[in-house]
């Protein structure tokens, strides 16, 4: 009796609910309850699956930040990398460019080593008697004179720096033509002119450039310029210094330089032994 009241009752309220909508606020306060007891079902679900989300969210964004970090460092490192080959590139394209001013056959030359004691100013560079590199020939930068080949071997050669004490280039004012020698000093930035007499005519601020005696050295390369010197009540010349054009702690590259007209090959070419009916 109690099942088949159930289904009548059921039916009813089928009809009712499909002919009117009488039951509507009926239904929607019903379901007050059904969904909160369904919200109050899935809520364990839902905050299990929210939790477990997040966490791997978290170790998801943890992982990709820190393979950006590694990343990050990486092209930092690169980037310091490419700023001194471009630094280099920079440097090459200069010595480039001043070997087509000078109008003479030049080949770049990479430092090996450097000393700069205060009896002996020597530099090695990369580059020898396999690519026609001799003694006393002079040597450049992209601002002026460094020195010239002090002993050339196969595979390096070793350059005596203007400022060694040992050496002394022919220079000549180039306000007015004076000439004079300058002579190395021992310290990196810095030449002495012993020779000028009293009554030079020589001012701080003038180039000093080769004059071209001696023959090792061709005329009109810059050598120096005057540094400021004090003068006497008569307008004698005390001790006169001057400081390089050349920076000569700061070449990673340089121009070896050959002031004849003949062309050194770089390559010993090889000489074919005749035969005996040749």
């Amino acid at each position: 009796m109690r099942l088949l009241i159930a289904i009548i009752a059921a039916v009813i309220l089928l009809i009712t609910e499909y002919r009117s909508e009488r039951l509507m606020p009926l239904r929607a306060t019903l379901s007050l309850f059904t969904d909160t007891l369904k919200y109050g079902v899935d809520l364990p679900v839902s905050l299990f699956e929210s939790i477990s989300e997040t966490l791997t969210s978290y170790e998801m964004l943890k992982d990709e930040n820190t393979n950006l970090r590694r990343e990050q460092l990486i092209n930092k490192m690169q980037l310091l990398k490419f700023e001194a080959l471009e630094k280099e590139n920079i440097r090459l394209r200069a010595l480039l460019e001043n070997s087509f001013k000078l109008g003479e056959q030049v080949l770049i030359a990479e430092l090996l080593s450097i000393n700069l004691t205060p009896y002996e100013h020597i530099m090695v560079v990369n580059k020898g008697t396999r690519f026609g590199v001799h003694q006393q020939q002079p040597v450049l930068d992209t601002n002026g004179v460094v020195g010239q080949v002090f002993r050339a071997l196969p595979f390096s050669s070793e350059i005596m720096l203007i400022t060694d004490p040992n050496h002394a280039i022919p220079v000549q004012v180039n306000r007015n033509g004076l000439l004079t020698i300058a002579v190395g000093s021992g310290v990196s930035n810095q030449l002495n002119l012993p020779y000028l007499p009293n009554n030079a005519d020589i001012q701080a601020g003038d180039l000093l450039i080769t004059s071209g005696l001696g023959g090792t050295f061709p005329a009109g390369y810059p050598v120096a310029v005057v540094d400021n010197f004090p003068q006497t009540s008569n307008k004698s010349i005390t001790h006169i210094t001057a400081t390089p054009k050349a920076q000569l702690d700061r070449n990673r590259e340089l121009l070896i330089v050959w002031t004849n007209n003949v062309s050194i090959p770089l390559i010993t070419p090889l000489v074919k032994t005749p035969a005996p009916n040749e």
